[in-house]
C-alpha cells in the first residue's frame, strides 16, 4: 500500500526562496517600472519630435505657398513677365502644393512631393534670376550673398 503523507501533497514552501531569488525579483520589478516609465516618457518625446517636425513642414510649404501666390499675382497682372515654361512650373508647383497630403501624416509620397516642390522652387527661381532661399531648410540659407530672404 502506497501511502502519502500531507507533506509530500502539500509541500512547505521553503523559507528561504524569497533570499535566494531576490535578484530575479529587483530585476523583474526593475523591468516592469522602466517599461512603464518609458511609456509615459516615449510617448511625451514623440509627441514633441511630432510637433516640431510637423512645424518644420508646415513653415516650408507655407513658404512654397507665399512664392507661388506672388508669382501666380505676377502672371496675371503681366503674363509676357514669365516665359511660358516658368508658368508651367509655378502651375506645377501650385499643383504639387494641393496634392501634399497635409491630414495624412503617414502617406508614403510626402517626402517625394517635398523634394518635387524643392527642385521646382529652385528651378523657378533660376530660371527667373532670383535668388530666394528657404532658411529654415536644414542645408538651405545660411550662404552670405542673398537677394531676398524669408
Amino acid at each position: 500500500m502506497n501511502t502519502r503523507s500531507m507533506g509530500d501533497l502539500f509541500p512547505e514552501p521553503d523559507p528561504f526562496d524569497p533570499a535566494l531569488n531576490l535578484e530575479e525579483t529587483h530585476i523583474k520589478e526593475g523591468y516592469n517600472d522602466g517599461y512603464s516609465d518609458g511609456l509615459v516618457t516615449g510617448r511625451e518625446e514623440g509627441r514633441l519630435v511630432g510637433l516640431k517636425d510637423g512645424f518644420e513642414k508646415g513653415e516650408e510649404l507655407g513658404f512654397y505657398r507665399g512664392c507661388v501666390d506672388v508669382w501666380n499675382s505676377v502672371i496675371r497682372v503681366d503674363p509676357s513677365h514669365f516665359s511660358t515654361r516658368v508658368q508651367k512650373s509655378v502651375k506645377a508647383m501650385d499643383s504639387l502644393l494641393q496634392t501634399y497630403p497635409v491630414m495624412d501624416p503617414e502617406n508614403e509620397q510626402i517626402q517625394d512631393i517635398l523634394n518635387d516642390l524643392r527642385l521646382k522652387f529652385r528651378a523657378i527661381c533660376g530660371s527667373i534670376g532670383v535668388k530666394l532661399e528657404y532658411e529654415g531648410y536644414p542645408g538651405g540659407g545660411g550662404g552670405d550673398t542673398k537677394d531676398f530672404s524669408f
